[in-house]
């Protein structure tokens, strides 16, 4: 949890400044849009070979080749200004234009808290995962505002990646056994069993990732700076409200879901916070705007949780790494096609269609996953999802 925490605070950091930083070298909302797809799918496609292959790589070797991988990020976007220099460093590197993580490290991480904890405990842990990654993030939004206040350039906040590279790269070394236990019958993928409902979910996850990329927290700064007139010192505040109450909402899943089930507790929360961003454009007032934004906030990370606890309970305990990389992975993919699209619409007016498209797409979603969830749960026999 601390090693979340960590890479959490520097991309609560770097999401807020990335499109001012690139805003201020001269390129306009569809270039962030087209440096964060490039993050998306370089990160996407890393965390699936790791996933497909953890079974047979050395869970700390991975982890370190990561740390290192996050150094090298840093170290290119502090030095770097060339616009495809930029795409490319995104392309290889770890940067991320959200507080949500989707990198080598999340297979390995999720896989082992879930070999740890007992069937029962699973969503509370991966709660208190998600909380103390988002409450990092949060500081590492607000630490955003002290580039603005002293007037520093922008550019050495992304050597705040080095930084936490050379932390990581020292808890895994003083937590993690130089040798593992190998397991007895390794897996690459999925079992045949368990492929078509972790399939099922992760085509409908795909939707609300496509829907979440157009609301990608560097998008929505953007969005705040040229709707509103936001500062730096604005947006930072207002994301790092945002964050708060996400991370707090997240405490309140597990006691949630074991009342009325997991696929319930991601359906009826998950929806009224889409709505609420669907509107926050329409909204007469910043005020009222800002009021969307929060409630959207307290509602639409309570299903973070759940949602890998029903992946994880759908598959045996070898197939793990790789389920939570098969669902994870085209998440970022579907997510990686729409910064390019939100990029175009903030760029053409400051309205917010961006945020009214990717609303109405996770909308859709909850929708769907009400109605195939449930059944999907019901057949692999995980009683208590429903």
């Amino acid at each position: 949890m601390l090693a979340r925490a960590v890479r959490a605070f520097a991309d609560g950091l770097v999401s807020v400044l990335l499109p001012l930083h690139l805003l201020r070298l001269g390129y306009d909302a569809f270039d962030v849009g087209v440096i964060a797809t490039a993050t998306l799918l370089g990160s996407a496609m890393l965390t699936l070979a790791v996933g497909l292959w953890s079974a047979r790589l050395p869970r700390r070797a991975v982890l370190l080749a990561g740390c290192g991988l996050m150094v090298a990020t840093g170290l290119a976007f502090f030095s770097i200004e060339a616009f495809w220099a930029l795409v490319l460093a995104a392309l290889i590197g770890t940067l991320n234009p959200s507080v949500g993580d989707v990198s080598l490290f999340l297979p390995a991480e999720q896989a082992r808290m879930a070999d740890l904890a007992a069937p029962d405990q699973r969503t509370a842990v991966f709660a208190r995962y998600g909380l103390f990654a988002t409450l990092a993030g949060a500081v590492g939004t607000l630490a955003a505002e002290v580039f603005d206040r002293l007037g520093w350039p922008l550019a050495p906040a992304f050597l705040s990646y080095v930084v936490a590279g050379v932390i990581l790269a020292a808890i895994y070394v003083l937590t993690l056994p130089r040798v593992e236990p190998v397991a007895e019958t390794p897996r690459i993928g999925l079992s045949p069993q368990a492929r078509r409902p972790i399939l099922v979910l992760t085509a409908l996850f795909c939707i609300d990732a496509f829907g979440g990329g157009f609301v990608l927290q560097s998008l929505i700064a953007l969005w705040l700076f040229d709707r509103f007139g936001f500062s730096l010192a604005d947006a930072s505040r207002t994301l790092f409200v945002m964050a708060l109450l996400g991370g707090f909402s997240q405490l309140a899943a597990p006691w949630v879901a074991r009342r009325i089930g997991l696929v319930n507790t991601m359906v009826f929360t998950h929806l009224p916070a889409n709505l609420f961003l669907m509107l926050a454009p329409f909204a007469p007032s910043l005020e009222i705007a800002l009021a969307l934004l929060f409630l959207r906030s307290a509602l639409s990370s309570m299903d973070v949780a759940p949602r890998t606890a029903l992946v994880l309970s759908l598959v045996p305990p070898t197939e793990r790494a790789a389920a939570t990389s098969v669902t994870a992975v085209p998440r970022a993919l579907a997510a990686a096609g729409a910064p390019i699209i939100a990029g175009w619409l903030l760029a053409s007016s400051p309205f917010g269609w961006a945020v009214v498209v990717g609303g109405g797409l996770k909308a859709g979603y909850d929708v769907l996953l009400l109605l195939v969830g449930r059944r999907l749960a019901r057949e692999r026999g995980a009683d208590d999802v429903t």
